[in-house]
This record gives structure tokens, sequence and C-alpha cells, in this order.
């Protein structure tokens, strides 16, 4: 492969979040980036929530090209952003930013990083299962929107915060989706379990460094289906916790590699202007990380 060499004329991307340090998404970019022969680096920024209106404001001023998004800041960038995508607009968060006519151009790349391991590698009729996410964020309303594109008949959404699950539930308004959609508090997550077909962690519990923590008791998830699907949004550590007790279950797993990896090609595809990317380079250089 070849080595990213900076120079003056060197184009930025980026992810914010914070914290950022847990992040391969600039291993991968930067793996495809050298491999495409470009002059881009992808960089990792550290951005504090009080901080993200005047980060945004710098980020124009260095001409940044686009960025990624990760929590905490998936839903608070919106108003500060010049345009947000149709899609963005129904999940009600952005993952993904360019630079569209000297403004930025939010949209989400989520839904199709989520469903891909699910339309491929796990095929099946899902019109008639049900889906058990954990969590209300900004990732969770990507999740939702991908079970529904996916044709689930129910999803079921836990949050601990009654008012927020309300707020969710009714930012769907009266869309197709609305009507597959139940909210619940997380004390009724012991007998939701039973019924779930696709069981999603959108928290960041169990997140490197909290690596022995779940947000799903032992005692609970041995109510689980053999053979539902477990999925968690976080790639680090591999396998989390909460995987590791879904598989002594039996539930088949999915880490979010995938996830990262499909929606990250996704943007790259947006900031590149390319139709396609070597996926199969930005996969390499994540797998060749986690095992060093």
């Amino acid at each position: 492969m070849n080595k990213v060499l900076i120079t003056g004329k060197t184009q930025l991307l980026a992810v914010i979040g914070y914290p950022v340090e847990h992040s391969l998404s600039p291993v991968m970019h930067n793996a495809a980036i050298a491999e495409l022969g470009l002059d881009y680096i992808y960089l990792p920024l550290p951005i504090k929530p009080e901080n993200l209106e005047v980060a945004i404001a710098g980020l124009a001023a260095m001409e940044v090209v686009g960025f990624s998004v990760t929590i905490p800041h998936k839903q608070a960038i919106m108003p500060l952003l010049s345009e947000i995508s149709p899609i963005a607009k129904v999940i009600g968060a952005v993952n993904t930013v360019s630079r569209q006519n000297q403004g930025w151009l939010g949209t989400n790349t989520d839904i199709e990083g989520f469903i891909a391991p699910l339309q491929t590698t796990y095929q099946q009729d899902w019109s008639q299962k049900t889906a058990l996410i954990l969590g209300y964020g900004g990732a969770a309303r990507a999740v939702v929107a991908g079970c529904h594109q996916l044709g689930l008949a129910q999803i079921h959404v836990v949050g601990r915060n009654m008012q927020k699950l309300a707020e969710f539930r009714k930012s769907w308004g009266n869309s197709p989706l609305a009507a597959k959609l139940q909210t619940h508090l997380w004390e009724d997550l012991g007998k939701l379990i039973p019924q779930a077909n696709l069981l999603v962690n959108t928290t960041p519990v169990g997140m490197y460094p909290h690596v022995n923590q779940s947000p799903v008791s032992q005692e609970d998830l041995q109510n689980l289906s053999p053979g539902a699907i477990a999925y968690d949004l976080i790639y680090i550590p591999q396998p989390t916790q909460f995987l590791q007790q879904a598989q002594k279950q039996g539930a088949i797993v999915i880490d979010g590699l995938e996830m990262l990896l499909q929606q990250g090609v996704a943007a790259l595809k947006i900031w590149l202007n390319r139709d396609t990317v070597p996926v199969d380079v930005m996969r390499q250089a994540v797998q060749n990380y986690l095992i060093r």
C-alpha cells in the first residue's frame, strides 16, 4: 500500500466527536485514500459539545472538504448546517457532512451501514420479525429507519427517560413507520427480549474503555431466543460484553465493524465524488489494526 504523503496541497477530511480516540474511521479512510493515490488526509478531531458551533465555523474557515459526525453531535449539529438531506431529516440525525455551495450539507449514511450485513450475510424474510432497539439517540433513529426499510413487522424502542421516549415516538409523526413503532421504559426489557428476532444496542454502554459493561443484564439475556440476531453498533472491543453474553444464549452476533465500514464507504463516495472506493482495502486495514 502507498503511504499518505502530506503536502501543502493536501485536502482535509475528518471525524468529529467526543471522545474520538477509539475511532477506526481514520484507519479505513486513510487506507482507501492511499490506495487511490489521492492527496487527502482524514483526521480525528475531539470536539467537546460546548465547542461544537465554533468548531464547525473553524472547519469551514480551514476549507475542510467534509467530515464524519459521531457521538454526541449527530443531532446537535443539525441547526449549524446550511442544508439537511431528506434522509437525514427523516432520521433526525447527521453522520456525514460535505461542502455544498460554500455551506455545509448534512446527510446520514448510517442506514446503509446498518442494513448492509442484514441484507447480505443474514438474508431472511423480515416481514414477520420483531426488532428491539436499546436507546433513542441519533444512531437509534437510523436503526429504526433501517428496520422499517427492511420491512420488520414491529419495532420496539427501550429507554430510561419517559419524556425522551415520548418525544422519540412523536417525532416520527403519522408516517407508515410510526404504525410499527412502540416505546418502552427500561424496566420492560425483560418481557420484551423473548419477542425479539433482532436485538440492537445503539447505546455507548460497553464501549471502550468501559469494556466490562453491558446494556442488558445476563439474567435478561437468558430469555433471548436461540437464533435471534444480537447486533451491537459498538466495534471496540470485539466482541462486546453484550455480544459475548448473547452468543452464549445461541444468538447470531453482529458487531459494529461492518456498519462502520459500509457507512464510511458511502461517505467517502460523497466526499470524493466517486462511484466506487476500495471497500476490501478499507476492511482489511481495520482488521489488521484490530489484531495488532
